[in-house]
């Protein structure tokens, strides 16, 4: 599973990053999209957000979503965090 993730700050794009994950086929797809999404926010260097029910309808639909800053608990350096699913 290839993800790709994008901070913005405004409408600025800040900080481009793809991480590849090698899926484990044994386990369903929402853990591997977890682990993936675990790998590439330590690759960032920012915490891991909080995962809505509107994430799970975006990614369902788009294989994307948006993650707001009022989405970590923790003060962030973005606005808003875009993780896309790379095929």
């Amino acid at each position: 599973m290839r993800l790709e993730g994008r901070l913005f700050v405004g409408n600025r794009m800040t900080e481009i990053k793809e991480v590849n994950l090698v899926s484990d086929e044994n386990a369903p797809f929402s853990k591997n999209l977890e682990n993936a999404l675990i790998l590439l926010c330590r690759e960032m260097d920012i915490p891991v957000p909080a995962w809505m029910s509107k994430n799970t309808k975006e990614f369902a639909a788009f294989y994307q979503t948006l993650f707001f800053a009022e989405q970590y608990q923790e003060k962030v350096r973005f606005d808003r965090f875009q993780i896309k699913m790379i095929e």
